[in-house]
């Protein structure tokens, strides 16, 4: 009977970690992969940052925003990825920052160097992640941008 139960318990191991392994995974080597699961989101564009590494330009329902490739090798890929949004002229009191970043547990908001609203999010990348995964992190940066947009009083133009 224990020599049953130890097989089924093999069994059932490997065929989850064969599920597992037969999962896309991906890394930030596989920049056109992230850019289609950004526009799974909304209209997103792949261009260069000054120092060369990749950067994507989304919207999402109006908000614009970037995604930002970040401790890029030439011989490697890009360990993680920095989601980005900044509201020019809207200005939020420290008070309502903070209590932004105490009650939500992802995204950093803060303000920015001219003291306008901005937003963070960042994704690690370095070993890879299933593209569930990482389409999982673009539905959180989704929910993110929506409810720091209507926080801070952005109106995105109709």
């Amino acid at each position: 009977m224990k020599l049953g139960r130890l097989l089924a318990t093999v069994t059932l191991g490997t065929l989850a970690a064969t599920s597992a392994l037969g999962q896309s995974v991906v890394d930030g080597s596989k920049v056109d992969e992230i850019v289609t699961i950004a526009r799974g989101y909304g209209a997103a564009t792949l261009e260069n940052q000054g120092d060369g590494n990749p950067r994507i330009a989304g919207n999402i329902k109006g908000v614009p925003y970037y995604v930002f490739f970040m401790n890029c090798t030439d011989e490697a890929a890009c360990e993680d990825i920095n989601f980005y949004a900044g509201f020019a002229n809207i200005k939020p009191t420290m008070d309502a920052l903070n209590a932004w970043n105490r009650d939500k547990r992802f995204g950093n908001a803060y303000l920015d160097a001219d003291l306008d609203a901005a937003i963070e999010y960042d994704v690690n990348l370095e070993y890879g992640v299933t593209r569930e995964n990482l389409d999982a992190a673009f539905g959180v940066w989704s929910v993110l941008l929506e409810q720091y947009t209507e926080y801070v009083g952005y109106k995105p133009a109709p």
